[in-house]
């Protein structure tokens, strides 16, 4: 004798709701690798900050002045007299930014010098590195 469950009759079907969940945490991990994944050519050091400070994704060229007055260029040390030719050197054809990160403890007139040489050599695309306030 065969029963008849009702079981038979029902079909398979896909539920949504876990894949929809799996979908979500698979953007969000390559959302956060992506951002993992951005490039800093400086050293640490600590920043100023400032409010109306932004980000700036190109790539660019990266002067650091750490709270010993050392100068790095892209983490190399280097003579702050010769820094000038040395970004000349980097840059040739393109036009890529220079960015001055100075450490909040470091000498402001290094950083100006610096900055006055950079003009001098020709460089107009100059900027200095901040972190943003948080209210």
């Amino acid at each position: 004798m065969k029963l008849n469950s009702g079981y038979e009759a029902k079909k398979a079907r896909v539920e949504m709701l876990p894949l929809i969940d799996v979908v979500f945490l698979l953007l969000v991990f390559f959302i956060y690798a992506m951002v993992s994944m951005a490039v800093h050519h400086g050293i640490k050091v600590d920043l100023p900050s400032a409010g109306t400070a932004s980000m700036e994704p190109n790539e660019s060229i990266s002067i650091s002045i750490n709270a010993d007055n050392q100068v790095f260029l892209n983490k190399e040390p280097m003579d702050a007299a010769t820094v000038a030719q040395q970004v000349l050197a980097l840059r040739k054809d393109s036009s890529k930014p220079v960015y001055i990160d100075g450490d909040a403890q470091a000498d402001l007139g290094l950083a100006i010098e610096l900055l006055d040489d950079l003009k001098k050599a020709g460089i107009e695309e100059i900027s200095f590195s901040c972190k943003k306030e948080t209210p």
